[in-house]
């Protein structure tokens, strides 16, 4: 039998989850497994705490309030640009990161992901909060494999893959603020 190793920090998971908003309604799969790193930047620090002291096989529901999520929805975080800054087939849904070059909104982040999500004959309409801003989730996830991290891996802080962490790179109120995106 092989010993399995429980997780502590630094180590890598691998995890497979379904996200769902507080109803319960699907909205993203992680079905093929996927690594993170346990005590870097990879995972929301809820997750990470489930996590501690489980192993390979470990199943659990998270729920995560907004601000344990992607924050709350910041209403200044929306603008109007010219129409004319953006590609013809602009459309909802497209996302950008930062401001087009001669947009006129002042103090609008510029490392921020701006997805569209009206587009007007004169202006588009772009929202930098991120799409799960504001909900509150439920996190149903599975433990597929524990390893220890590489040193590389500690140094850089992730795995190098995609990450599932708190919205809005340098928020004044969460220092500890990474990648926006989900995976």
């Amino acid at each position: 039998m092989i010993p399995t190793m429980d997780i502590s920090t630094p180590c890598v998971v691998t995890l497979t989850w379904t996200l769902s908003d507080a109803q319960g309604k699907p909205i993203d799969e992680l079905a093929e497994p996927l690594e993170f790193l346990v005590g870097g930047q990879d995972l929301l620090p809820k997750v990470e705490e489930a996590l501690i002291g489980q192993s390979v096989g470990f199943e659990t529901q998270v729920h995560l309030e907004p601000e344990h999520a992607f924050g709350d929805y910041d209403s200044q975080l929306v603008c109007f640009e010219a129409r004319t800054l953006f590609p013809d087939d602009v459309g909802p849904g497209m996302q950008f990161e930062g401001l087009p070059p001669g947009a006129a909104t002042p103090n609008m982040p510029a490392e921020a992901v701006y997805t569209v999500t009206e587009v007007y004959p004169q202006h588009v309409v772009l929202d930098g909060n991120h799409p799960l801003a504001g909900m509150a989730l439920r996190l149903a996830l599975t433990v597929r494999d524990v390893r220890p991290a590489t040193e590389e891996e500690v140094q850089a802080g992730s795995v190098g893959g995609p990450v599932f962490r708190v919205a809005g790179a340098g928020d004044e109120q969460d220092e500890d603020a990474g990648d926006r995106t989900l995976h």
